[in-house]
């Protein structure tokens, strides 16, 4: 009931600001968007049977198209669209990534539509190697972590890293403060975390009791120069309704912190992400991550420590026993011109199992690749 006032007085908010009509030119959409393509060499332990692949071609397209028209108000209205554009993801109906508008003035913005809940958008990250391998969330990942976990495969993930985004980008409304004197804080109210419900003529009950609704986040972020020290610290916070619930199961519920220092070309921080999974007990997910790096002339160098344990749990992942993750990563960058940036690092990735008097399994990962912004 919380969460359904919280996001009416948020909609009411809304309609107050635009109720009054305003004039100005229409949208125009302004194309741009990324590209990150990698060649990979790959060496892990491969179970009795399975012959895994060495050398790889791994790349993530997106498309973005963005518009904004200021009114004579002062409003400023806009629309923001993610494509991706990579097959693999064409192929699986994946098309469009984000969808939404957003109205901001000198009392802050409000996004309405698909897009990130404030989570994950005011989450400090860690200084890192390589943000596409070790960064806050992962694009590029070559280990097969599901033949790492062994038989602990109710615990298996595809990706290593921990961004607090338990919605991703599902249908919501948020409202973010204007900065003020380096600080600025958030929420979000999500209606459904079902795919489902996301749909322009799916009835307002289609997946009602099948999963968890009536989510919020809130999340608050310091950033502030104090003469050749910068220093970024924040946290969020989520809550998700689960409106049926079984044994051992509750609202599923999420939280990060961390803090970043940069003093002058070196730069040292720390994150932690924990996700419960809406399991009352021994079910939570948590990733640790603590990096460094330092910035010579057009030259960055990164290295960063990760580790991420997912509980065992009855009736939710499995019983055969926690599975842990280890990473280290070091590597380069070289940016060779505006918006374009060559990486090269190594990973070493190491995962206990928890089964089979805690089998290990590790491999490392050498990869060589550029993100161009355009």
């Amino acid at each position: 009931m919380k969460h359904t006032l919280l996001a009416g007085a948020a909609l009411c908010a809304l309609a107050g600001f635009v109720a009054t009509p305003a004039q100005a030119q229409g949208l125009e959409l302004n194309l741009r968007g990324q590209f990150i393509g990698y060649a990979i060499y790959n060496n892990q332990d491969e179970p009795a049977g399975t012959s895994l692949r060495g050398l790889d071609l791994r790349k993530e397209t997106e498309v973005h198209f963005d518009g904004k028209t200021t009114l004579d108000n002062g409003l400023s209205v806009g629309v923001h669209i993610e494509i991706n554009v990579d097959r693999d993801e064409s192929a699986t109906g994946s098309v469009i990534e984000e969808s939404n508008m957003f109205i901001s003035g000198g009392w802050g913005r409000f996004v309405v539509g698909e897009e990130d809940g404030v989570a994950y958008l005011l989450q400090v990250a860690a200084p890192s190697a390589d943000w596409n391998i070790d960064g806050l969330r992962q694009y590029t990942n070559s280990f097969d972590l599901g033949l790492m976990a062994g038989a602990n495969t109710g615990l298996a993930v595809d990706r290593l890293d921990y961004d607090h985004a338990i919605s991703g980008a599902l249908n919501k409304v948020t409202y973010m403060t204007p900065v003020f004197n380096g600080f600025q804080a958030g929420v979000s109210y999500v209606p459904s975390l079902s795919e489902g419900d996301q749909s322009g003529l799916a009835p307002i009950t289609a997946n009602k009791n099948a999963g968890f609704d009536d989510g919020v986040e809130v999340a608050a972020r310091f950033q502030r120069k104090f003469d050749a020290v910068e220093l970024t610290i924040g946290g969020g916070w989520s809550d998700y309704d689960r409106e049926v619930t079984a044994a051992g199961q509750t609202d599923r519920q999420g939280y990060n912190i961390g803090a970043d220092v940069n003093w002058g070309p070196f730069g040292l921080g720390a994150a932690l992400f924990e996700d419960d999974n809406g399991i009352s007990a021994d079910g939570d997910s948590t990733a640790f991550i603590i990096g460094a790096d330092y910035t010579m002339d057009a030259y960055k160098f990164g290295a960063t420590y990760y580790e991420r344990t997912d509980e065992a749990a009855a009736g939710t992942h499995t019983t055969a026993g926690d599975l842990e993750y280890s990473r280290w990563t070091a590597g380069v960058q070289y940016q060779y011109g505006p918006g374009m940036r060559m990486n090269g690092n190594l990973t070493y990735l190491e995962a206990e199992t928890g089964v089979a008097g805690d089998a290990e399994y590790d491999g490392y990962q050498f990869a060589l690749g550029t993100t161009i912004d355009f």
